[in-house]
């Protein structure tokens, strides 16, 4: 017999909030609505502020989670999907089986009317029964790729990525990456600042890079003198410093091509990418804080000049550094 859990509502949240939504339906699974609760449900009493308006929703008044853990009680009906800025759909183990169609109404609206989707894992099966992934970029675990495919061939599946950010859909593969998913819709909605404050918080990663590959082919060897943990560490203290490649793996005691393997095992990138995604990410921190100098930004994370600032932070975010300031300097909270 299910044990039985209601959920308990926030406090009413201060008008403008960005209202996140998930829906949770018959045999979904608790961990990737963990997940959800996490990044976008709690109170952020270190930030002094609320990210988001948090609810969760359900077709039905008692909803069983997957394998009968628990029963979820006392949560919003529907109807309150038709509310999200962001919608969260619903992810469960068994595939194979149809959503509900008033489920897949409730996404098809939300999709209608601008708001942007979310979905978890085998959520984006339920996107893709939608009708709404028709010709769009989306992911799914890599066990279920084949399947996904068969199904759906409409959509274009990256099935060796941790997720797919293609605008207003949103898709994560697998369970744990949507803790990635969450920290970067928090990124992008409110900077790399928050996003990192979110993650320490949650004792995980900001940014992983590489994709499930990395967890297909050739899972991260636990052997503590092949581990990049250490200078990682000696790297992230030095990016304003003109490392190299060569100078990683001198300090790992390791040759380039060593080095590069071990990268490409254990993080699923190289060497030069990640100490370049590391320096962006450093130079975001900085305009957050309030630095307006770019060629000062540049310099203190190790990004050379105001230009190849510039360059590097079009090519990976899109945006300019003066587009990101307006966006998430201290004058735009």
């Amino acid at each position: 017999m299910a044990n039985e859990s209601s959920h308990a509502a926030h406090p009413a949240h201060a008008e403008g909030l960005h209202r996140v939504v998930v829906i949770v339906d018959e045999n979904s699974n608790p961990f990737e609505l963990g997940c959800a609760t996490e990044v976008f449900g709690l109170r952020r009493p270190e930030l002094g502020r609320d990210l988001y308006d948090f609810k969760l929703c359900s077709p039905e008044p008692r909803t069983l989670m997957r394998d009968g853990f628990f029963t979820l009680t006392g949560v919003a009906g529907l109807e309150a999907a038709d509310e999200a800025d962001t919608l969260v759909v619903p992810n469960r183990p068994d595939i194979e089986v149809p959503r509900r169609p008033a489920v897949l109404d409730a996404v098809r609206r939300a999709h209608a009317r601008g708001a942007r989707l979310v979905g978890f894992c085998s959520g984006a099966f339920t996107l893709a029964e939608a009708g709404v992934l028709d010709g769009r970029r989306a992911t799914a675990h890599w066990q279920w790729a084949d399947s996904f495919r068969a199904r759906f061939p409409s959509v274009r599946l990256e099935a060796d990525v941790l997720f797919v950010d293609d605008g207003d859909i949103l898709t994560a593969a697998g369970s744990a990456a949507a803790l990635d998913l969450g920290l970067h819709v928090v990124r992008r909605d409110h900077g790399a600042e928050v996003a990192n404050s979110v993650s320490r918080r949650l004792v995980f990663a900001a940014h992983r890079d590489g994709g499930q590959r990395q967890f297909v082919e050739r899972p991260m060897p636990d052997l503590q003198d092949e581990s990049l943990a250490p200078v990682l560490a000696w790297a992230q203290e030095r990016l304003d410093s003109p490392l190299t490649v060569s100078d990683l793996a001198a300090r790992a005691a390791v040759s380039p091509a060593t080095l590069h393997r071990r990268f490409q095992s254990q993080l699923g990138t190289t060497p030069l990418a990640w100490l370049t995604g590391e320096r962006l990410a450093l130079a975001c921190r900085l305009i957050e804080r309030g630095e307006s100098r770019f060629e000062m930004v540049a310099r203190r994370s190790g990004l050379g000049t105001a230009a190849n600032l510039r360059t590097l932070m079009r090519r990976e975010t899109g945006i300019t550094p003066s587009t990101y300031k307006r966006r998430f300097g201290p004058e735009a909270n």
